[in-house]
């Protein structure tokens, strides 16, 4: 498998207060298995597998003053380097690199705004083993208040080429303000795009935090916002349209956010747009 570029969400993972009751959630939602692998479990760090390929981990959160929530991890070939790139651009570094025994070296660091993401130099574990499948990541973005100085700062840290959305021209009615990242050194454009910017604006509550929300793929956003309510989540945002499939918002079992994203039919089979 080809390594992710710099910048590159290449790992999920959920810290939960009772790690049974997510694997049980998961498992049913997305029909993740979980263990029977080397890097499956390392104290308690559990991987989720989808066909039988990585996908996803969950954790036992250890600290009940820290947030329950689905993490994102951006690769790299070098975490302490990138650090230093990190601080020297605005950002802090909430746990510095450290190794995970053979599987690779982890930090987690914040953006200016106050949204929290890890790194992850690969060793043996390379991340994902399957995306943009159902029941596998597909897209990441983070949510900030300070949008100037995160623009510059995923801008210079990791040099992403960039596209600001135009909400008209996307066929959306109300106004949005959304910047979508592409690795550094391609075009900026669809099907280079592996992230995104947008603001919180007062459509949130005022109490929102930055954060980065993750996004799985399905098969179908509305019978896996119903799934998830008859599993004990909370859907958020009902399932809307937009021109990159359905999109609905979700809070989990145990009070973790992400969304759910199923593309649109191709054309040739029966599509909307037929």
């Amino acid at each position: 498998m080809a390594a992710f570029a710099e910048g590159t969400p290449c790992w999920v993972d959920a810290q939960l207060p009772d790690l049974e009751a997510g694997k049980r959630f998961y498992g049913e939602l997305f029909g993740w298995t979980f263990g029977e692998d080397p890097g499956a479990a390392y104290g308690h760090y559990t991987t989720a597998f989808k066909d039988g390929r990585r996908v996803a981990a969950l954790a036992p959160k250890r600290d009940g003053r820290l947030p329950t929530t689905w993490g994102v991890y951006l690769a790299t070939p070098d975490a302490t380097a990138l650090a230093a790139r990190i601080e020297a651009a605005g950002g802090s570094m909430v746990m510095t690199p450290f190794p995970i025994g053979p599987f690779g070296v982890m930090a987690l660091a914040a953006d200016p705004g106050g949204a929290v993401f890890g790194l992850w130099q690969p060793g043996s574990h390379p991340g994902f083993e399957l995306q943009n499948t159902p029941g596998s990541f597909c897209w990441a973005e983070v949510y900030t208040r300070h949008k100037e100085a995160v623009d510059a700062f995923y801008t210079s840290v990791f040099g992403y080429e960039t596209r600001d959305i135009d909400a008209a021209s996307e066929g959306d009615s109300e106004p949005i303000d959304f910047r979508v990242w592409s690795p550094k050194g391609s075009k900026a454009a669809d099907d280079t795009a592996i992230g995104g910017r947008s603001v919180i604006n007062d459509a949130f509550p005022a109490e929102m935090p930055s954060h980065f929300l993750v996004y799985f793929a399905v098969e179908d956003c509305d019978a896996t916002a119903l799934a998830a309510t008859r599993l004990g989540g909370r859907v958020t945002e009902p399932p809307f349209d937009t021109p990159y499939g359905r999109i609905a918002a979700l809070i989990d079992n145990q009070g973790a956010a992400f969304a759910v994203l199923a593309e649109p039919e191709p054309l040739d089979q029966g599509g909307k747009g037929e």
